[in-house]
């Protein structure tokens, strides 16, 4: 498994102190955040102009461009989302479901949507990975199920963020391991209680909330994932360079030992 981080955790910094700072907390990568509302670090309208910097701190800081998260599943945004992705080379593109739980119309038009943004991402050569998201139409194992039978084209693949599983009051453990086959990426953190949020940024750094990651992390390991396993803390714009730093060291240091845990480094 590929140790990273989306970017989105030092949203209120310039790029390269989440490039700096990852690298020195000795993650293996890291997910470019291009999430409007939380960051610059990769914005869509100007993506031709940013690349060649992105591509350039990469190497600088000797971090791999595991993924980028783009929310909208818009399709004007996905394109420029997939062109980026193939200049800077960066393999996975995620997106959020859309629509909202318990209907099953909106349901659908969210299949049928991401259908079609799958089709976009196979004519660029990329992966477009989808996670459950509370609130959202796929939101819990039965709901991503229905999108993995719903998308067969090897350009898709299940993204799956263990704190949303949890606050759909499911065990993310189990639910790692009904869909693990199809797999493609995590977004990891940790959460206390089952709240609509996933809590101060500071509570979703892993180990400090009631998810079992290392019985997570040992589902991936024995199922042979071999993919991104990216943190992803939202709500920290406003912190501190140091809390930033603190919370993806803390994170890389619990990511290890779960690792290590169960014979997978």
């Amino acid at each position: 498994m590929k140790l990273g981080a989306n970017s989105v955790l030092f949203g209120g910094y310039d790029k390269e102190l989440a490039f700096k700072y990852l690298a020195m907390a000795g993650y293996d990568g890291i997910e470019v955040s291009a999430i409007p509302s939380m960051s610059e670090h990769l914005v869509l309208d100007r993506w031709q102009e940013i690349a060649p910097r992105v591509k350039s701190l990469a190497a600088t800081y000797e971090l791999e461009l595991l993924a980028m998260e783009q929310p909208s599943q818009d399709a004007a945004r996905m394109e420029l989302a997939f062109q980026a992705a193939v200049e800077i080379g960066i393999p996975i593109v995620n997106c959020g479901p859309g629509g909202k739980s318990g209907d099953e119309e909106s349901l659908q038009q969210s299949l049928d949507t991401l259908g079609g943004l799958v089709a976009r991402a196979e004519h660029y050569g990329v992966v477009l990975c989808v996670k459950a998201h509370v609130g959202n139409a796929i939101w819990n194992t039965p709901t991503t199920l229905r999108l993995m039978e719903a998308i067969s084209s090897p350009a898709f693949g299940i993204d799956m963020d263990p704190s949303h599983i949890h606050r759909a009051n499911e065990n993310p453990v189990e639910a790692i391991a009904a869909v693990v086959s199809r797999v493609k990426h995590v977004h990891i953190r940790d959460c206390k209680g089952r709240q609509q949020g996933p809590g101060k940024p500071e509570m979703q750094a892993n180990g400090r909330g009631d998810i079992d990651l290392v019985g997570y992390i040992r589902v991936l390991h024995e199922a042979g994932y071999t993919g991104p396993v990216n943190l992803e803390v939202i709500g920290a714009k406003e912190y501190s360079i140091e809390q930033c730093c603190i919370i993806a060291a803390e994170t890389r240091g619990h990511m290890q030992a779960c690792l290590q845990a169960c014979g997978a480094r």
